[in-house]
């Protein structure tokens, strides 16, 4: 069992390094050579190959060689339905197919650790190949059923109907998708190995399996994907990654843990970084929340178990190339506790797995690279000073490992969310985008990371739009290169906020917009079904009508769709199109409801309102805008207890919001 137990810690591993780095030592050996083939398909980025592999499918869903396939949205429950009980017999050892696999390695002792792992293997790598194709890039030619089977043909990155069961799956919680997404059945088909696996664990069947411990860090980087493809956040979600996010804590919050269940396979600096990248994923889930304080502390957390430290400081230099005097500039100095300088010298075992893409100019500040629209430097040029030794360091650019360099990135996420978005909140961000952006060598995920915070910021100043647009044409190209390769973009993508690919090539259509460019525009966000944009860039170009007949015209395709029926309400203002957004959605459209809510507030049915808003609110609780408005209507409507409820937990959600703590007060008063 002992063996067994430490083969299953070295899958695990081996697995969990994907997503960090891949240390120059060694990989764990693995006993198996089935367990052994899917590994190492993993660590070289071929996910396909792995969910194609014949006699792994063939143990875990060998029913469906003889299955009657029914391409329906029910035929996709049914199927998935199996599935799930499949994957259930074959981990308590009810599998006949799998006493063949025993004669390979392993025994009876053993088998359980075995079964595992393959699980293991199979749910990571459906879960990475939805990351690559819809996150990281480049775009692979992925059949859209996630699992072989012999005899049977599906189109290849086409859409079938059980596409849609799988988009209705994802949706049913109340949140629509943030734009087309592919492969949406490897999603689901992850959740399914990894959420059994994970609950076999908890409940203990096996007392004997001391492994799997990584399987709810893996099902919380699973939810929180889940919530970043959809439109708005979910209450039922966050519940999820709550009880995920303390598990991974307790296991991997501290050095010791670490060392103590992987022993010699892992050394203290991969533990300290296993440690760091646990607290910083926790601080970009409580980032997505909103919660400013827990992410704070997270990243805290993150940055001293990176032997990290950070601080602000001033120095003179100049922000532009034709500056004559020299003006205070805001500067990151970089402290670690093995400092290395010289922007040549060698990081740690993690550093020498990055790319060696630097930023266009990291070589000299005064130059913009490709991107020389702009008469403003990427980073300020710093007046010399001997005599200080501070700004001597940052001139010299100590060189930052990648999981510093993240850390220092996911500073600018606790700035964007501690205070209001406005001019200062971005020149506050700056110093730690420079400092990165100085860096020689960073990861291709980190680096992206990098260049979009920029984006965000230099596309809200005049001087500086033209560059922000070049820059983000350039990120979006690069997601679509083939260059780097897989297994690198994989690494640290669940450690920094990049956004999924539609909802970059949103970010980069309203940039566009923002520009003027409207047709250019117009033409993502129809590609990407993004129809409340593309309402309103039909608005600004005067044609309303040209809105209405593209919506009509894409209800003959996908009359099921709720979204569009949303729209198309949205657009003639008609409350029919909402209730038929109920209708098709089996009453699960929270857009619907609200949309029904407002109407009735504005015709004076407020006890109509209140009801929506209450339906609504229950369904998906993540939504400030509708308690303020749930308790006006209550309001209105005489419910004083429910207009109370409602306003309180208004200020809960957003504690800024003056017109709610008014409203409580008035309710003490009186």
């Amino acid at each position: 069992m002992a063996e067994g137990a430490s083969f299953l810690k070295a899958v695990e591993l081996r697995l969990l390094r994907c997503s960090l780095f891949h240390p120059p030592s060694p990989p764990p050996p693995v006993a198996h050579p089935l367990i052994e083939s899917l590994v190492d398909s993993i660590e070289q980025g071929r996910y396909a190959d792995v969910l194609c592999s014949s006699e792994a499918t063939q143990l875990l869903v060998g029913f469906a060689d003889s299955w009657e396939f029914d391409e329906s949205t029910e035929g996709a429950s049914w199927f998935y339905d199996e599935v799930e009980r499949s994957i259930d017999r074959f981990l308590r050892r009810d599998s006949e197919a799998w006493l063949q696999v025993l004669n390979d390695g392993g025994g009876d002792d053993s088998d359980v650790e075995f079964r595992y792992a393959l699980v293991m293997c199979l749910g990571v790598a459906a879960l990475l190949a939805f990351t690559q194709q819809n996150v990281t890039g480049p775009v692979g030619n992925y059949s859209p059923f996630p699992v072989l089977i012999r005899g049977k043909d599906w189109p290849v990155n086409g859409e079938t109907q059980w596409d849609v069961w799988a988009q209705n799956q994802l949706t049913s919680i109340g949140c629509g998708l943030l734009g087309k997404f592919s492969l949406l059945q490897y999603i689901i088909y992850a959740k399914i190995l990894l959420s059994k696996l994970w609950d076999l664990s908890k409940a203990g069947m096996d007392t004997g399996i001391i492994g799997c411990r990584t399987t709810s860090w893996w099902l919380c980087r699973l939810t929180l994907l889940q919530q970043r493809i959809l439109d708005e956040l979910s209450s039922s979600l966050y519940g999820l990654l709550k009880i995920f996010r303390d598990e991974t804590l307790l296991h991997f919050g501290k050095s010791e843990n670490i060392m103590d269940y992987w022993g010699s396979m892992s050394c203290n600096e991969e533990a300290s970084m296993i440690t760091s990248m646990a607290y910083l994923e926790a601080a970009i889930l409580e980032y997505k929340y909103g919660r400013v304080d827990n992410s704070r502390s997270y990243l805290d957390s993150a940055e001293k178990a990176c032997g990290l430290h950070l601080f602000l400081t001033g120095a003179l230099g100049f922000r532009t190339t034709h500056q004559v005097d020299a003006k205070a500039q805001m500067i990151l100095i970089s402290e670690t506790d093995h400092q290395n300088q010289g922007s040549g010298s060698p990081i740690d075992s993690s550093q020498a797995q990055v790319n060696g893409h630097a930023s266009d100019n990291n070589g000299d500040p005064n130059t913009n690279g490709h991107h020389d629209c702009s008469d403003i430097l990427r980073r300020p040029r710093l007046v010399e000073n001997d005599k200080d030794d501070q700004v001597s360091n940052v001139s010299r650019n100590v060189a930052l490992t990648a999981m510093q360099q993240a850390v220092v990135l996911a500073q600018c996420l606790h700035l964007k969310r501690r205070s209001r978005e406005d001019e200062l909140s971005r020149w506050e961000m700056a110093p730690y985008i420079e400092a990165i952006d100085a860096q020689q060598q960073s990861c291709f995920t980190i680096r992206n990371f990098c260049d979009l915070l920029r984006i965000g910021w230099e596309s809200t100043r005049s001087r500086t739009k033209q560059r922000a647009l070049l820059m983000m044409d350039k990120v979006v190209e690069g997601v679509k290169a083939d260059s780097p390769v897989v297994a690198k973009r994989i690494q640290f993508s669940y450690g920094v906020y990049v956004p999924a690919i539609p909802a970059l090539r949103k970010e980069y259509g309203e940039i566009l917009v923002s520009c003027g460019l409207i047709g250019e525009a117009l033409k993502i966000f129809e590609d990407l079904e993004l129809w409340d944009n593309l309402i309103y860039c039909y608005r600004l170009l005067d044609k309303k009508a040209a809105a209405v007949d593209l919506i009509n015209a894409r209800l003959l395709v996908m009359p099921t769709e709720p979204k569009l029926w949303c729209s198309l309400g949205d657009v003639t203002n008609n409350d029919a199109y909402y209730e038929k957004a109920l209708e098709v959605s089996d009453n699960k459209s929270v857009r619907a409801k609200r949309s029904l809510a407002r109407s009735a507030y504005n015709r004076k049915d407020y006890e109509t309102s209140k009801i929506l808003w209450e339906a609504a609110m229950a369904q998906n609780s993540f939504y400030p805008e509708g308690w303020f408005a749930l308790g006006f209507a209550a309001l209105k409507a005489g419910d004083y207890e429910k207009a109370l409820d409602g306003f309180t937990q208004t200020v809960l959600f957003d504690p800024d919001n003056g017109d709610a703590w008014n409203n409580i007060a008035c309710f003490f008063i009186c």
